[in-house]
């Protein structure tokens, strides 16, 4: 697989960390970033805002937002989306084969403290258990990396830009996956 420009997705659940991580990501790499809830529809955002969760109509146009985006940055670029199922990231490759996944994962505990301090965001910590109930981890034939979000923001980082590094280089992308919640 052709890596070069580098395109991230870096992805997991609501409080993982994506935003975080996606910024000093791309901060680190010199690249555009975007966060995905950008590209939500208003509609979308007051439905999460309502403690309601999206269905697959209400992503299938953001995800193409994201996509476009992501597809549209020729030098390279990160992202932080979702990507909670393997057709949400299928949907991601359509627009971006190549594309990286950085899976961020913490247990439900910790995403939901992360959320009780969050301040102006719409998605309540109720929608939580939601977004675990939709995740489908990596799966082994996808190209990324699952890394686990609970452990100092440095490290994660410093695991992110070794995946990047990893993917740039020639051969395969070494095997270095973080079972989620320790199991």
């Amino acid at each position: 697989m052709i890596f070069d420009p580098p395109h991230v997705v870096v992805m997991g659940v609501t409080g993982a960390g994506k935003t975080e991580v996606g910024t000093r990501l791309a901060a680190a790499l010199s690249l555009p970033y975007a966060d995905g809830d950008s590209f939500h529809s208003p509609s979308s955002i007051a439905k999460m805002s309502g403690g309601e969760p999206l269905g697959d109509g209400d992503r299938a146009p953001w995800l193409a937002a994201v996509g476009a985006w992501l597809g549209g940055q020729d030098a390279g670029a990160v992202v932080s989306c979702s990507a909670l199922r393997r057709r949400y990231r299928d949907a991601l490759r359509e627009a971006v084969p190549a594309a990286l996944f950085v899976h961020l994962v913490a247990e439900p505990g910790v995403t939901r403290t992360r959320l009780a301090t969050r301040d102006g965001h719409f998605m309540p910590a109720s929608l939580v258990e939601s977004q675990f109930s939709e995740l489908e981890p990596l799966g082994a034939d996808e190209f990324g990396r699952v890394i686990d979000a609970s452990q100092p923001l440095e490290d994660v980082i410093g695991e992110a830009l070794a995946l990047v590094a990893d993917a740039a280089a020639p051969g395969p992308v070494r095997e270095q996956s973080v079972s989620p919640f320790g199991a």
